[in-house]
């Protein structure tokens, strides 16, 4: 069975690091990495490093959104409630 090889590839904990950016940073970010992955002219060590980046920018996109969506479906129920109410 191979090693697994540590290479500049492998994501660090502080490039997957975006907990402290707000929605629009995360997303210009990603935008910024789509464009340089489908550019397509970069090293095959730096394309998976960006990838890697990507999948994060992309997730906390993805719960900004979620949490959005909560807090709107509360305020909907709180109003619904107090219209019925």
């Amino acid at each position: 069975m191979a090693e697994k090889s540590t290479t500049t590839a492998e994501p660090t904990a502080e490039h997957l690091e975006v907990s402290g950016l707000s929605y629009e940073q995360a997303r210009e970010e990603l935008v910024s990495t789509v464009r340089s992955l489908e550019a397509g002219n970069l090293p095959l060590e730096e394309s998976l490093r960006l990838w890697e980046r990507g999948e994060a920018l992309a997730d906390h996109c993805q719960a900004w959104l979620d949490g959005a969506r909560r807090k709107l479906e509360q305020a909907q129920a709180a109003r619904e409630e107090k219209t019925a109410g």
